[in-house]
């Protein structure tokens, strides 16, 4: 790595908990690495847990920037702005609401650093446009950044009709799976479900944080109403898990659903499973569905935004409405019935609609491509706030 090499700070609010968004963020940080780009990753709050010394391991930087008290801690903006000074990257790139709002709101810093000003970015994950709170805090900033990306089509969409995105420095870029680290693999299967004791009977996998959006009641009630074989993993961690827990044992469900925490390994969990289910109330662009398209995984999720671009209906895979967990039930009960070799066929379909449109080296030349020609061409937002201040 040299300090003549192209340079592109990530900014996140944190990686203590790690969500899709944040492990789409670690898989790009890691593939422009790969390319010999400089990468750092900035994290708002929270120390970042294993993270850090994760990415420490392939070369790229992190900073803690330690803000307790939200956007209002003054001690983040100044840490930053000296980051800046220091680093001089020739793209900051945030993600998700809070770092969006924090780069967007500190360039206005840029006339006082006299130094040449990096592109700003910021990436919209969910087709979800929030609360007022979160609807003002995009519209009332969204003059600042030099451009904005949506993962999906669904995404875009929905900002753009709220009217919280410029039309004319909007672009839609995917999310990417590593396909030659998500595949199937025969020896991790065995490991896998040695491991977790289940020889025969049907696996359904679940993976994503237990909050609310992901309406995991549903899918908890649809596995009440399935054959005493099935078993479901649910592979993340979050505020609902003792309520989750409590609904289980309620339903009698204690040695058929099995909440595994957050785990990195997701290949080991995807390997193991016979079936990928999702049973969110809105999504952006999945990640789980990806890395179970890669894993030739057969899956149901419900039929929301953000899904759909994902899923084939009825050829990589199934659609069921949302918060109907009787219909979500007949769906997996389906899949279930199908013969073996119709599953592994639809699951193959899947790993071939994933590597057609979202392979992690296509969506790494898609960012390359966006950040040389941002950082090549002139900053008009940059001219503008050096006129005004």
């Amino acid at each position: 790595m040299t300090s003549s090499a192209p340079y592109v700070a990530f900014v996140i609010p944190g990686l203590d908990r790690i969500g899709g968004a944040e492990r789409q963020v670690m898989s790009l940080a890691k593939g422009l690495r790969r390319r010999d780009w400089r990468v750092s990753v900035v994290a708002l709050s929270g120390t970042g847990e294993a993270a850090p010394a994760e990415l420490a391991a392939v070369g790229i930087g992190f900073l803690r920037l330690k803000m307790c008290k939200g956007l209002a801690d003054p001690r983040g903006w100044i840490g930053f702005d000296r980051w800046l000074r220091r680093e001089r990257p020739h793209v900051v790139h945030a993600h998700l609401p809070h770092a969006a709002w924090f780069a967007r709101w500190s360039r206005l810093g840029t006339p006082l650093r006299k130094l040449p000003a990096p592109v700003f970015i910021d990436t919209l994950h969910t087709s979800s446009t929030g609360s007022l709170g979160r609807q003002l805090g995009y519209g009332l900033s969204k003059w600042l950044p030099d451009m904005v990306t949506a993962v999906s089509q669904a995404v875009a969409d929905a900002h753009l009709a709220a009217h919280l995105v410029n039309p004319n420095k909007f672009a839609i870029v995917p999310n990417g799976v590593d396909l030659g680290a998500l595949k199937p693999d025969a020896l991790v299967r065995l490991t896998a479900r040695s491991k977790l004791g289940v020889a025969d009977g049907f696996v359904w996998l679940a993976a994503g944080r237990l909050e609310a959006v992901k309406d995991y009641p549903t899918l908890i009630q649809a596995m009440s109403l399935l054959p005493g074989t099935a078993r479901l993993l649910i592979a993340g961690n979050g505020p609902l898990l003792s309520e989750l827990r409590s609904l289980s044992a309620q339903l009698g469900l204690e040695r058929r659903v099995r909440f595994l925490g957050f785990d990195p390994e997701v290949k080991l969990w995807m390997n193991a499973a016979d079936g990928f289910v999702q049973s969110s109330l809105w999504e952006g662009l999945p990640l789980g569905l990806l890395e179970a398209g890669a894993c030739t995984l057969p899956a149901v999720a419900t039929d929301v935004p953000g899904s759909r671009e994902v899923i084939v209906h009825g050829q990589t895979g199934w659609l069921a409405p949302p918060g109907n967990p009787a219909v979500l039930a007949q769906t997996m009960a389906a899949v279930m019935r199908a013969a073996p070799q119709e599953r592994r066929t639809m699951g193959q379909m899947a790993r071939q609609h994933v590597t057609e449109q979202f392979s992690l080296e296509a969506v790494l030349d898609k960012w390359e491509a966006l950040y040389c020609q941002l950082v090549s061409t002139s900053n008009p937002t940059a001219q503008k706030l050096n006129r005004a201040l």
